[in-house]
């Protein structure tokens, strides 16, 4: 059964959602890496991936407008956390004016300091991080360093969600994880390729 909480979140809308993300993907192609927010056959596929009603602490890197989120906080337990880290100040000005939800955090930071954050929120290790932050454009040393503290930040149950318009990361997934199981939802602008990741390893 999914959490429900006492005032449920709502969309601000999608013409507004997409006015923003585009205006952000012209003005920061490479970290933004789309120009159009999630489709909405690949968040119910990222949310059919596991039982929400048991996870209590989540990490979205990248939420961008809230495409998924939105959705997640709707299938999360009431006393769950999820924790929203976004480089975009435009994106963590939309989060924090159209998302009500006391379960939700939005941070300004880059992904690799999600252990410093979750400190700081007194977050649990996490049940579940998702990630749709381009990694195949980010500066390789940056991208070990996120990937090399998400397996430091992931409960040893937990899962790492990506979803990506290439295979290129799937190489440093395997490095990390045990289990990496990946598929393509096809019903997109482009091909996305999702990776499952669980058993993260230390290296």
């Amino acid at each position: 059964m999914s959490g429900i909480a006492s005032d449920p979140p709502r969309s601000p809308g999608a013409f507004r959602q997409f006015g923003v993300f585009l205006l952000n993907f012209l003005r920061h192609p490479l970290s933004v890496g789309t120009f159009a927010p999630s489709s909405p056959f690949l968040v119910r596929r990222l949310l059919r991936s596991g039982d929400w009603s048991r996870v209590q602490s989540v990490v979205e890197y990248g939420p961008g407008v809230g495409t998924i989120t939105l959705p997640l906080l709707r299938e999360l337990r009431p006393d769950a956390r999820l924790l929203a880290i976004e480089t975009n100040a435009d994106f963590c000005r939309h989060l924090e004016r159209h998302i009500a939800d006391p379960r939700l955090i939005v941070a300004h930071r880059s992904a690799e300091a999600i252990l410093s954050l979750m400190q700081e929120h007194s977050l649990p290790p996490a049940d579940v991080i998702l990630s749709g932050i381009p990694f195949t454009t980010l500066p390789p040393p940056l991208r070990e360093r996120i990937l090399d503290a998400t397996v430091r930040a992931l409960d040893r149950s937990g899962r790492f969600l990506v979803y990506q318009y290439t295979r290129a990361v799937e190489r440093h997934l395997r490095e990390r994880f045990e289990r990496v199981v990946r598929s393509v939802e096809w019903r997109s602008p482009w091909p996305i390729q999702i990776f499952v990741c669980e058993g993260p390893q230390a290296r």
